[in-house]
């Protein structure tokens, strides 16, 4: 069985700067991680997971 998503936190767009204050996109991706709730399998975020706890 495939485990349900209940996340809704998408990548976030920034910009990465060097000295010379060049600026390169990158994305900042959220800590997802699976986790059982109730016997049941889900992929939450970590900050989600330590909020059920």
């Amino acid at each position: 069985m495939m485990a349900k998503v209940l996340t809704t936190k998408k990548p976030k767009t920034v910009n990465s700067r060097s000295k010379a204050l060049n600026a390169t996109k990158t994305r900042q991706k959220p800590n997802k991680q699976k986790k059982t709730i109730n016997g049941e399998k889900v992929i939450i975020t970590a900050r989600e997971a330590k909020k059920l706890k």
